[in-house]
This record gives structure tokens, C-alpha cells and sequence, in this order.
């Protein structure tokens, strides 16, 4: 099947009717209400083309599905071994930055993810109808993803010149049979479920490892048979870090929404940040595409419909505690269940802020209490991350399985093959035993390999054993990883910076991230305490103070945790460093840093470190402070030995 609304020969282009084009091209058009509008632009684009195109040979596109952004590109023309991707601006007198931006993003799409376009020579090219000529440097164009800019006049000048010196040719056919493996953020594959797509085409799917259409299946069918045979039923799915647990999730809140309304299909989630920026994402995605439509559509009315779908785990629980109803919802599915507290987490925080004595339930089994109000049945859909609690207080899987073991034993198990095989998830060999004689073990509820940093999916192993301070496997990893996913270091936060700019191309997101508990960082003028707007620093353009884009506002690991930007500078600090070659655990107290002596703590301490290092998709550069002479909060040896480690890792640094 085409991913273009209309492709062929240049040639059969310019001799086919223009009116018999449009026609193709307003059959495969879905959206009606932006008709003419649309088609007084495909009429402007196919006579410039059809002028500026003769005599020469290659193949054209309309409309060319870019599925991970949920956009088509206006044209591709392919011609020898150059694919020239276009975005028109019909009427417009300027170039204008977004629209620079949309074809440099649609350009890095096809480089990253297309795989006939790996090695090609992609141009991303701007044409402003009505704007000034505009001179371009080839190599520019090339090698920096400038973006080749003309009017309706410059095209096959553009052509002409990229074409040259050009020897190979491209096949066309293979090109456009090529596999699309898209990775997109949890930011774009939300948003384009909520507009209807399917995971399929917005997710990789490529390997049976990281089939995100069989987790979903598996759990579909879970929760067909529950239905027909009025059980309740829960399902433990796992993953590495960035293996697609939360896209997993999302899908499946989507699809029950889709299949039966009835089921109030909820995605939860105790990450705040996670749960604001998704909400407020989708809100201004909505508002936007409707715009697009011509409907009007206000935030607030958008933000209420996003709310329905994606809600605050602790405001559920809140809720159903205030009113002890059967819940309206029949499929849950809890993002990060390892983080829901513990009984005495829990029973701290009713004491405290709800002013209820002696409560004696945990998190878990208070949310599996509110589902089992239901009198025929319903679905809980767990997503377990193994070593990412950063809380104390959070129960782990152990406490899920606990509730069962003693209570509600009516319920029917499903639980990923990881759990009982790994050390990440269950510590006793007791509980192993008992969810493996009372459940059902499945291998498609793992996802086994990180598709965050989709440039390695040996990432999270590296900082894993990196972490672990194992030596020569975390040499041995680097070196394999360096060239498809850079890291460096560096002591000059300046540098740091000007890397992260120069690297990231069109809307390619930058940040600089810390932990919570780097609190000296702030002699350097980096405030880990300064609260962020999440939403603001994941969302807003680089023009906007307050986004990530800015390098000025800090996200710690709440914030990011469960998020992810494309590369990120990770400021170290003084909290957690190498000491006798040994981590050092620290906590900062009024004018002094204190020992941590707690294991779970050293262990909340090091599950901080294995989320910041994991938040980048395409590369990250480490800045080690230099420490002082003159403050005894931020001596040199509190940096200096874990600078020495990374450097005899082979970590280059920056200059």
C-alpha cells in the first residue's frame, strides 16, 4: 500500500491531466471540511511543479506519510541519488522558522527511521511562493540540515545544482518499499493514538522482541475473556528501561476506549509531570488539528476530554476512598505500578493530610479493592519498571503480589516470564513459587529492548553496568555504542551547552537535567530546588525562556522520569561520586553533606542516576564540576574521582 496520496514518473506527472491528479489526490484526502482550502494549494503546487519540472527525470510524491509526527509531506522528488523533501507555502512572502523547522524534522524522520533512506542524499527544501530568491550553500544543505530555500521560480535551480556532480541513482522502487521503523516519544505516540492512528503505524514493530502489538493483543484477549466470563483479572507487564511500557499502556487505554466506551478504558499514572505533560500535550494538540478543521475548540474543553483518558493515580484513589461506589472504570492501567506506596507510606500520608487514623492498607491493594467493587468484572493492567524506584516509601511488585497471595484469590493472573526469571522484580523465592502455581506466565507481556535511545538499544545496558562499576564490561559496552549514540564529558558547562546546540537539528528537544539532590550545584548557579513547569519544558518552542530548549531551567528526576528529550546535558553531582573506587552515597542537610547508610536508600540514590542517564534518545554529554579550594561543601575529591572513572572508561571529552 502507497504512503503517498499520489506518486509516479516525473514525466507521466507533467503530461497527466492536472485535474485527474487533483482528483487522486482529494480521493485518498480523509478530511472534508478543509477541501477547498486544501485543494486550492495541490491546484497551486501542481502547476509550479509541472512548469518547473520538465525535462527532468526522476519520480514525484504528494502527500508522503511521515507516520512517528503524524504529518505527510507536501512533495518528495527523487532524482538520481538525491531525495528532495519539500514543504510549499503557498502565498507566503517569507520564510518562515516553523515551517524551516516542520522540513528539517521531516528530513531527520526519513535519516532515522526509513531505511531506504539511511544513506541517501536527503535536501530538505522550503519553497515560500511569493518570497525573495535565496542563495543556499550546498554543503550546508548537506552536511548541517540547512534547509535549501527558493521561490516558485527556484526549483529546479535547486534541482539542478544538488544533481550535478551526482553518479549513482537511486531505486525508486526500493526506496518506496523500503521499512518505516519509527521510535517515537510517549509525546508524539499519544498524540497520535488520540488522532486515531493506529500502533502500527506510528510504532517499530520490526523485531519480535519489541512487538508492542503483541503485548496489546495478548492483553486484549485477557480482557475479552474476562468480559464473556465475568472475571477479574490483572496483567504484570515489564520491560528494560525505554522498552515501551508506557506506549504499551497508552495503546491499550486507547484501544478499550475504541472497542467499548462502556469500559471507561483509564491510562494512571503517580508521575505528575508524566500525567500534566501528556494531558496538556494532547489538550493543544486537539485544540490545534480542529483549528485545522475549522471547528472551534477552547483548551479547557480539550484538557476535560484529555483528563477522561489520562488521570492522577493518587486523585482515583482519592476519589473512590471519598465514595465507596463501584467505579465507573472496568479497564485500569497503572504506569510505573512498582512506585504505588507502601502500607506504611500510605498510612503516614492518610494520618497526615486526610486525618484518617490507623489505615492498613497498602497502595496496591487499596487500588485493587476499589476494582473489585465491580460485581461482574474488570481489568487491572500493571506496568513494572525494574530498578527505577527513586521514592521511598514505594512498594516495589513485591506488594502487588503480596494483596493476592493473602487476599482477593478469585482473580486470574497474567504475568510477564522476567518476573520470576530476574532478580529486578521479586527478591523471595517464596513469592516467585506462588505467582508461578496461581498465575499465567507470558512471554509477550516483556519488552525486552529500549527503544528510547533507538541510535543503541544497548543504552540502558551500559548504565547499568556503568552503575554497577563494572569495568571492563562498561569499557567494552562504550566502545560499542559511541558512534550510533555519542556521549562526552566535559568540566565547562559552556561547552556543554554550545554541544547540545550545534548537534540538534529542526525541533530536535535539548535539556539540562540533575538530580533532586545535588544541591551544591547551586554555587555554579544551577537550582535543583527551583520547580519547573513540566509542560512548559517539554512543550513550549525554543523561543520560550521557560522550555528546555533554553538550558536554563533544570529538570531533576521527578520531572523527567518516564519522559524522555533527544539529548540532554547531565550535570553531576556531589551527592552520589566515586570514592575509593566505591559510589559515595550523600544527602544534603542544612550547611553539610551527610552519609547515607540506608541500603534502599543508596539503592533510591543509584535508581536517580539510572533515570537521568537514560532520559536522552540520541546522545548526552556529561558536566563535572570542577569543585573549589574555598568551599567545604564542594571539594575537588568530590568530583574529581568520578571524572577519572568515565575518562578511563574512554568517554572523550569535549574541548
Amino acid at each position: 500500500m502507497s504512503r503517498a496520496y499520489y506518486n509516479n514518473s516525473i514525466l507521466n506527472f507533467i503530461t497527466e491531466n492536472s485535474d485527474t491528479i487533483l482528483g487522486k489526490l482529494s480521493l485518498n484526502h480523509s478530511n472534508r471540511s478543509l477541501e477547498d482550502l486544501q485543494k486550492n494549494a495541490w491546484v497551486k503546487q501542481i502547476e509550479i511543479l509541472k512548469k518547473e519540472l520538465i525535462g527532468i527525470d526522476g519520480s514525484i510524491y504528494f502527500e508522503f506519510q511521515i507516520p512517528r509526527m503524524g504529518k505527510r509531506v507536501d512533495n518528495i522528488i527523487i532524482v538520481k541519488d538525491c531525495v528532495f523533501v519539500i514543504e510549499f507555502k503557498v502565498g507566503d512572502s517569507t520564510y518562515g522558522k516553523h515551517a524551516k523547522n516542520q522540513v528539517i524534522d521531516y528530513c531527520l524522520d526519513l535519516k532515522n527511521f526509513h531505511e531506504g533512506s539511511h544513506i541517501t542524499k536527503l535536501v530538505p527544501v522550503l519553497i515560500a511562493t511569493n518570497a525573495e530568491e535565496c542563495i543556499f550553500n550546498i554543503d550546508e544543505v548537506l552536511e548541517h540540515y540547512q534547509v535549501a530555500k527558493c521561490n516558485k521560480s527556484g526549483i529546479r535551480n535547486i534541482i539542478e545544482k544538488f544533481i550535478k556532480n551526482s553518479v549513482n541513482k537511486i531505486d525508486v522502487k526500493i526506496w518506496e518499499n523500503s521499512i518505516y521503523k519509527p521510535t517515537p516519544t510517549i509525546i508524539e505516540f499519544a498524540q497520535a493514538l488520540y488522532q486515531g492512528h493506529n500502533v502500527e503505524e506510528i510504532a517499530r514493530h520490526d523485531s519480535e522482541k519489541v512487538n508492542l502489538t503483541k503485548t496489546s493483543n495478548y492483553i486484549n484477549e485477557v480482557i475479552e475473556k474476562s468480559k464473556l466470563n465475568n472475571k477479574k483479572s490483572i496483567c504484570f507487564v515489564t520491560g528494560v528501561p525505554g522498552a515501551g511500557k508506557t506506549l504499551a499502556g497508552l495503546n491499550i487505554a486507547n484501544e478499550r476506549m475504541k472497542a467499548d466506551e462502556d469500559e471507561h478504558a483509564v491510562f494512571l499514572s503517580g508521575n505528575g509531570p508524566l500525567v500534566d505533560v501528556l494531558r496538556e500535550a494532547l489538550a493543544r494538540n486537539f485544540v490545534k488539528t480542529s483549528k485545522e478543521k475549522g471547528i472551534q475548540a477552547t483548551k479547557e474543553n480539550a484538557k476535560r476530554r484529555t483528563s477522561a483518558f489520562i488521570q492522577n493515580i493518587h486523585h482515583f484513589r482519592d476519589e473512590y476512598l471519598k465514595h465507596n461506589v463501584e467505579p465507573t472504570e472496568k479497564v485500569v492501567v497503572f504506569d510505573e505500578a512498582q512506585r504505588a506506596w507502601t502500607k506504611k507510606q500510605v498510612s503516614s500520608f492518610m494520618k497526615r493530610k486526610k486525618g484518617i487514623e490507623d489505615f492498613s492498607m497498602s497502595e496496591p491493594e487499596l487500588l485493587i479493592d476499589v476494582m473489585n467493587r465491580h460485581k461482574d468484572w474488570c481489568t487491572i493492567v500493571c506496568l513494572i519498571g525494574g530498578g527505577q524506584e527513586i521514592n521511598t516509601g514505594e512498594a516495589g511488585l513485591e506488594e502487588w503480589v503480596n494483596t493476592f497471595q493473602y487476599k482477593f484469590k478469585d482473580w486470574e493472573i497474567h504475568f510477564s516470564n522476567s518476573i520470576v526469571n530476574s532478580p529486578n522484580y521479586i527478591k523471595t523465592e517464596i513469592q516467585k513459587k506462588w505467582l508461578q502455581e496461581n498465575g499465567f506466565s507470558e512471554t509477550d507481556l516483556h519488552l525486552a529492548v529500549s527503544m528510547r535511545s533507538f541510535r543503541s538499544e544497548q543504552v540502558s545496558e551500559f548504565v547499568h553496568e556503568l552503575l554497577e562499576l563494572n569495568f571492563d564490561n562498561t569499557k567494552k559496552l562504550y566502545s560499542e555504542i559511541k558512534n550510533s549514540f555519542p556521549i562526552f564529558l566535559t568540566r565547562d558547562i559552556n561547552i556543554a551547552k554550545k554541544w547540545l546546540r550545534k548537534e540538534s537539528k529542526g525541533t530536535e528537544r535539548i535539556g539540562l537535567i540533575a538530580s533532586s539532590g545535588a544541591r551544591r550545584l547551586k554555587a555554579l548557579g544551577i537550582d535543583v530546588k527551583n520547580e519547573i513547569s513540566a509542560p512548559n519544558w517539554f512543550l513550549n518552542s525554543s523561543d520560550d525562556i521557560r522550555s528546555s530548549y533554553f538550558l536554563e531551567d533544570i529538570a531533576t528526576e521527578f520531572d523527567i522520569q518516564g519522559l524522555e528529550i533527544d539529548r540532554t546535558c547531565l550535570i553531576w553531582g556531589a551527592n552520589f561520586h566515586i570514592s575509593k573506587n566505591q559510589w559515595k552515597y550523600q544527602s544534603f542537610r542544612g550547611t553539610k553533606w551527610m552519609n547515607i547508610n540506608q541500603e534502599v536508600s543508596k539503592e533510591y540514590l543509584k535508581n536517580t542516576y539510572r533515570v537521568l542517564l537514560t532520559r536522552a534518545r540520541q546522545g548526552m554529554v556529561i558536566f563535572i564540576p570542577k569543585g573549589s579550594n574555598i568551599d567545604h561543601t564542594r571539594p575537588i575529591e568530590f568530583y574529581d574521582g568520578t571524572y577519572k572513572y568515565f575518562k578511563e572508561i574512554g568517554i572523550e571529552e569535549l574541548s
